[in-house]
């Protein structure tokens, strides 16, 4: 049996508490596997097609967040997601490389589209049997479907050669060259180029820093590495991954030995022992969370975390006066209202909202916070409760005040 069967048989696969408490003891045996390196989780729940589960700009202050309580020179990042912006990927590579002399990334399972770029800024990227990239051709939405620059590039001039062959337009290209603008087609020639260039800086800076000698190739082998070499392998590098008519669809798996054959030096952790057994159990554990819960994105440390969920785990609030419902409101007690903040972990906490004035904290609550935020006592997982409170004062017409 698999380390994903034998969870699912314990009680942590229904204990959310334990679930997240053996995800952060697989995190320090990551970090003690490769020598005492800080260890941070930036991972979404691929198969929730849901807002935010891409790399998106509102994740740049939770991943501030946790760095902020990091003291190692050295990170690993263990990296698994779908894609998304390749701006904000831009971005976390800047954060990750001012505060670290040293970042590699680990990708248990698939780290697609920006996450492959994202990928390519790691000073030592570490994959296993079952990881996976992929391509980096930029994605643009044109007249409501989603296509690729390249092959939308592609398709332009070849009507502009098929054109000056014959010296004829053939009309069934007229409605599509009548739905683009030179503008439109510039974007789509810069997001292609956005990728591939970011792709070749990062290689040279990053990737490659420590690259002194030739040892794959076979006229060069033991011969000194130049900046122009490490540029030239950049390139090539950058111009496979982003080469749409090589892998035809945006979602196709690059894996390690595909990268390997474009001479990409990649780590693989199944040859340490210890290393694969927490990677694997920590993606076992980190899937269950995601399965079992409607978690869709967990950023985190081994003492800490900010967890994503589909939708909030407070109740839609009721009116004051109005009849029992998903919100437990305390008859005959005007100017408050006492609800359930429901935790993936099963916990239940009372939260006591009061209005216009301060009122006696009945028993077994606790007062509104401050900052809208509660942490659950089990299990550690933040709760933010200012949609709640937006709806009550909107119901209300009065303004929830700090007992």
């Amino acid at each position: 049996m698999g380390v994903y069967g034998e969870y699912l048989n314990q009680p942590l696969a229904r204990d959310f508490g334990l679930l997240t408490a053996e995800r952060k003891k697989q995190l320090s045996r990551i970090s003690q596997a490769r020598g005492g390196r800080d260890v941070l989780v930036f991972a979404a729940d691929i198969s929730k097609a849901v807002p935010g589960i891409s790399i998106e700009y509102g994740d740049l202050a939770p991943i501030n967040d946790l760095l902020s309580g990091l003291t190692a020179d050295k990170l690993d990042l263990i990296l698994e997601t779908p894609g998304g912006s390749g701006e904000v990927a831009e971005d976390i590579v800047r954060i990750l490389h001012s505060k670290y002399k040293e970042v590699a990334v680990i990708v248990p399972g698939w780290a697609k589209s920006a996450g492959t770029l994202l990928t390519m800024a790691a000073d030592e990227i570490l994959m296993g049997p079952s990881s996976a990239l992929g391509p980096i051709d930029a994605q643009l939405i044109w007249q409501g479907k989603r296509f690729s620059a390249d092959a939308l590039l592609e398709a332009f001039e070849k009507i502009k050669q098929e054109v000056q062959s014959t010296g004829n337009l053939n009309k069934a290209y007229i409605p599509m060259l009548q739905g683009i603008s030179p503008g439109e087609l510039q974007s789509a020639e810069n997001a292609l180029s956005f990728a591939k260039d970011l792709t070749r800086e990062w290689l040279v800076q990053y990737k490659f820093k420590n690259w002194s000698t030739h040892q794959t190739d076979a006229v060069k082998v033991g011969q000194p590495v130049t900046l122009d070499d490490k540029r030239q392998r950049a390139e090539e590098i950058a111009s496979k991954l982003g080469d749409h008519r090589k892998w035809l669809v945006h979602g196709r798996s690059i894996n390690m030995q595909d990268l390997r054959d474009m001479r990409l030096l990649i780590t693989d952790y199944s040859s340490n022992s210890e290393l694969n057994d927490a990677i694997l159990r920590y993606q076992a554990l980190m899937q269950i969370s995601f399965t079992s819960t409607n978690l869709y994105k967990i950023f985190e440390t081994s003492n800490s975390q900010v967890l994503r969920f589909v939708a909030p785990n407070v109740p839609a609030p009721m009116m004051i006066g109005a009849p029992a419902g998903p919100m437990a409101v305390i008859p005959n007690a005007p100017g408050m209202a006492i609800f359930d903040v429901n935790c993936s972990c099963g916990t239940a906490i009372k939260v006591q909202a009061n209005f216009g004035k301060k009122q006696p904290l009945q028993a077994g609550a606790i007062p509104y916070p401050k900052d809208d935020k509660i942490r659950c006592p089990k299990c550690g997982t933040e709760h933010n409760l200012a949609g709640a409170k937006r709806q009550l004062e909107a119901q209300t017409k009065q303004r929830v005040i700090l007992n």
